[in-house]
C-alpha cells in the first residue's frame, strides 16, 4: 500500500517535456520585457545580453540532464540537493521553489484577468482568476498526460506566433513588405545608434539579470522526468530542443525588435511585439498579442502550477512536509498538495489588493528567486553527485547522459549563477529579492532542525534497516 501511495505515472513523451519547458519560460518577461532591454542596454547590448542568458541556460542544462537521467524523480533538484548537499538546503530550496511557483501562478492569473478587460472592460478581474483557475485545476487535476497536452497547445500557439512574427517582421525589416506609413526599411540602420552600449556597461549589467530570469522555467523538465514515458531517451531529446531552440526564438526575435524600432521608443508601456506588428499595418495586431500574451500567460501557470504540485509532493515524500500531501489518487494526481498550491496562490492574489505595500511585494520578490536558486542547486547537485558516482565506483562511460568536461561545465555555471544571484545587490528594483530570500532561507533552516530533521533522519534509519534486510534475504 505504502508504494502505490507514491506512485505517479509515467505518461509523458518528449514533445510534452519540450513544451512544458517552453511554457515555463517564454512568458510576458520576454513579450513585454524584451523592449525594456532593448531601450537600456541598446539593441546590440540585448542581443548580447540574451546569448549570454542563453549560455548560463544551457551549463545549467547540461547539468540537469546528467542528474534527471540517472535520477528520474518528480522532485528534480529538491531531491538532488537533498541527496548530494544535504537535507537542511534541499528543504530550504524545495520550499523556496514552491512558494515561488506558487505566487507566480497567482501573478498570471492576476495578469490574465487584466489582459481581458480590453474585451470586456466591464467584467470584474477576480471573475477571470476564478475562472482561469477553475480551468488550470481541471487540467492538472485530471491526468498528469492531459496537462502535457494542455502545455502542448498552449505553447504552440506562442511558437508559432513566434515565428509568424518573425517571418513578417524579418521581410519589413528588409523591405520585402512595405511599411503602413511608406516609410522606408530600417534594415540594420537602428543597429548602428547610439554605439555598442548606449546607456552604459551598468545598464547592460542590469538588464542581463533581467535576461537570466526569463529563461527561467526551463528546468521544469526536470520535474517533469518523473513522470516521463522513457527518461533516458525523452529527457536529453528535450534538453537539447529546449536550449536550442529557446535561443532561437529569443534571440532572432530580439533581433527583428531591434531591427524594426528605435531603442528610444521601445519599453514596457506596450509589447514592442505590438509596435512592430502595428507599424507594418497588420489589422488587430493588438487584439493577436493580447491573445497570445493570455496565452503565454496562461501558459506559465499552468507549469507553474504542475511544478509546484510535484514539488510539495516530493518534499512530502522526503518526509519535509505533511504526509497527506504526499497521496495520490487514482490518476497518479497528488491531489492535495494541487490544493494546497492552488488555495496558496488564491491567498497570495487576496494579497495583492489587502497588503499590496507589504506581503504581496515580499512574495514577489521570493517568487523572483526561488528559479535563480533552483539553478544553483542544479549545477551544485551535479558536481556533488559526480564526485559521490565515482566514489562509490561508478564509471562515467556508464552514465546515460554526461555533463562534458568536467568539472570545467559544472563549476562555470554554478559560478554564473550565483554571479547573477549576487548582481540582485546592484539593482534597487531587485534588492529585496536578497533581503527576503535571505531570511527565508534562515528560517528554513531553523525549522528543519527544530522540526524536521528528527523525522528525517528516522526515515533515512528505516531505509537502512530495510536494504541490511533485503541484502540477508537476498544472501
Amino acid at each position: 500500500m505504502a508504494s502505490e501511495q507514491y506512485e505517479l505515472k509515467r505518461s509523458m513523451k518528449a514533445r510534452h517535456l519540450f513544451m512544458i519547458s517552453l511554457g515555463g519560460c517564454i512568458g510576458t518577461g520576454f513579450f513585454l520585457g524584451s523592449g525594456y532591454t532593448i531601450n537600456q542596454a541598446g539593441p546590440l547590448g540585448a542581443i548580447l545580453a540574451y546569448l549570454v542568458g542563453g549560455a548560463v541556460m544551457y551549463l545549467t542544462m547540461l547539468c540537469l540532464g546528467e542528474l534527471s537521467v540517472a535520477m528520474p524523480v518528480s522532485g528534480s533538484f529538491q531531491t538532488y540537493t537533498t541527496k548530494f548537499i544535504g537535507p537542511a538546503t534541499g528543504f530550504a530550496v524545495g520550499w523556496l521553489y514552491w512558494l515561488g511557483w506558487a505566487v507566480t501562478v497567482a501573478l498570471e492569473f492576476l495578469g490574465a484577468g487584466q489582459l481581458m478587460q480590453r474585451w470586456f472592460p466591464e467584467s470584474p478581474v477576480w471573475m477571470w482568476c476564478l475562472l482561469f483557475a477553475a480551468l488550470l485545476f481541471v487540467l492538472n487535476g485530471l491526468s498528469a498526460k492531459a496537462f502535457g497536452e494542455a502545455e502542448f497547445v498552449f505553447s504552440s500557439i506562442k511558437i508559432l506566433a513566434i515565428l509568424m512574427f518573425l517571418g513578417v517582421g524579418g521581410a519589413a525589416m528588409f523591405g520585402l513588405i512595405d511599411m503602413k506609413d511608406g516609410s522606408n526599411a530600417p534594415f540594420l540602420s537602428h543597429f548602428y545608434e547610439g554605439g555598442l552600449f548606449p546607456n552604459g556597461v551598468t545598464a547592460l549589467l542590469i538588464t542581463m539579470i533581467t535576461v537570466n530570469f526569463s529563461f527561467q522555467g526551463t528546468e521544469l523538465i526536470g520535474i517533469a522526468a518523473g513522470e516521463s514515458e522513457n527518461p533516458e531517451k525523452t529527457i536529453p531529446k528535450s534538453i537539447k530542443q529546449t536550449v536550442w531552440r529557446t535561443l532561437f526564438f529569443f534571440v532572432l526575435s530580439v533581433v527583428v525588435l531591434a531591427g524594426m524600432i528605435p531603442m528610444d521608443k521601445a519599453g514596457v508601456v506596450e509589447s514592442p511585439f505590438v509596435v512592430v506588428l502595428d507599424s507594418i499595418g497588420i489589422p488587430y495586431a493588438a487584439d493577436i498579442m493580447n491573445f497570445v500574451i493570455l496565452t503565454a500567460l496562461l501558459s506559465v501557470a499552468n507549469s507553474g502550477l504542475y511544478a509546484a504540485t510535484r514539488m510539495l509532493f516530493s518534499l512530502s515524500v522526503e518526509k519535509m512536509a505533511s504526509p497527506l500531501l504526499g497521496k495520490v489518487n487514482k490518476r497518479g494526481i497528488p491531489m492535495n498538495a494541487l490544493l494546497i498550491t492552488l488555495a496558496v496562490a488564491g491567498l497570495s492574489l487576496l494579497s495583492s489588493v489587502f497588503a499590496a505595500k507589504t506581503v504581496f511585494v515580499w512574495l514577489l520578490s521570493l517568487a523572483g528567486l526561488g528559479a535563480q536558486i533552483g539553478w544553483i542547486a542544479i549545477t551544485a547537485s551535479q558536481i556533488a553527485f559526480r564526485r559521490s558516482y565515482i566514489r562509490q565506483g561508478g564509471k562515467v562511460e556508464d552514465l546515460k547522459f554526461k555533463a562534458p568536461l568536467y568539472p570545467v561545465i559544472p563549476i562555470l555555471g554554478l559560478l554564473a549563477n550565483c554571479i547573477v544571484m549576487a548582481s540582485l545587490a546592484f539593482d534597487p528594483a531587485q534588492r529585496l529579492a536578497l533581503y527576503c530570500g535571505g531570511a527565508f532561507f534562515v528560517g528554513c533552516y531553523i525549522v528543519y532542525y527544530l522540526k524536521v530533521k528528527k523525522v528525517v533522519n528516522l526515515q533515512i534509519n528505516q531505509q537502512e534497516v530495510q536494504l541490511k534486510l533485503d541484502q540477508k534475504m537476498y544472501l
